[in-house]
């Protein structure tokens, strides 16, 4: 396949992914294809697989299993990896080197944002950001906002976003989703966005996939989602038009009882143990309790 051959600006066949050999997967034969300009929300509990997803996209972690196929743009995310790719997750603001003593206008020019001037101070008035903070002396949604503007005042045409929102507030998450969806729709740019934030969302996606433990119980599918289309979704009836909280919401409540299901059959559990006998910890740590 050539780099101008291909149907779909993301597509991914037979994707299997393990973290450590004698794991079990973390993905579980994912295939998905999502069209230029397509703006996708992963909806899914945590250890559902949105993050691994998101960086094998980026190139973040190599795929050698036989019978794997990564695109983007029609090129090989691995071997052939195309220009325009911005990720952007939530580790970025914790590393050492954006906590240093410097100020934010320098740390933009740094990294090219005179290059982009035009859409970098748009990004600054959208984000609301501060020309003379210090990084070292900002809070966590400051230095979020700062990472932002930095990853998108390039001409991105492929967009994966892990839960970078979450240390935003209210007003300034708004404007910045209205700028994406907006820069999406002009460029014909394409999102794919893992969040569990789903208050002001309805009207961004085009897209919303449901991924459980590694695989897709719903792959890509046109959003909003309407008529026929709502049949078998959720396993109760949401009405016509549901949100997309109230779908999320309803997925969420399913996972869980999928999840607990399969504890019931062996698999690991989760939350509190009820045993009758106390743990030899347990023993320990009550014998050396100061805490009263």
């Amino acid at each position: 396949m050539s780099s101008t051959d291909y149907k779909h600006e993301i597509s991914i066949k037979n994707l299997t992914y393990t973290h450590k050999p004698g794991d079990p997967p973390s993905l579980i034969d994912i295939s998905i294809a999502l069209p230029k300009g397509s703006r996708t929300i992963l909806v899914g509990a945590n250890g559902a697989g949105k993050s691994t997803l998101l960086q094998i996209l980026a190139g973040k972690r190599l795929i050698s299993t036989p019978g794997t196929d990564v695109r983007i743009k029609g090129r090989d995310v691995f071997r052939n990896t195309p220009q325009g790719i911005t990720f952007l997750g939530t580790e970025w603001a914790m590393n050492p080197v954006v906590r240093g003593d410097i100020v934010v206008s320098d740390f933009l020019n740094s990294v090219g944002g005179y290059r982009h001037k035009e859409r970098r101070d748009r990004l600054l008035d959208i984000l609301d950001v501060d020309l003379d903070w210090h990084m070292h002396a900002i809070s966590d949604g400051e230095r979020r906002r700062v990472q932002l503007c930095m990853g998108l005042m390039g001409d991105w045409d492929i967009l994966l976003l892990d839960e970078v929102t979450v240390d935003l507030d209210v007003l300034v998450r708004d404007d910045l989703l209205t700028f994406l969806r907006e820069d999406s729709e002009a460029r014909g740019a394409t999102i794919l966005y893992a969040t569990h934030i789903f208050d002001g969302l309805n009207n961004f996606p085009t897209h919303v996939a449901h991924m459980h433990l590694g695989t897709f119980l719903m792959p890509p599918t046109s959003w909003p989602l309407v008529g026929a289309t709502t049949v078998n979704v959720t396993s109760v009836d949401l009405g016509p038009n549901p949100s997309l909280y109230a779908v999320a919401l309803q997925w969420l409540k399913e996972d869980r009882a999928r999840r607990r299901l399969l504890e019931n059959q062996g698999r690991k559990t989760r939350g509190a143990r009820r045993y009758d006998v106390p743990s030899d910890s347990e023993t320990f740590y009550k014998k050396y309790d100061y805490s009263h």
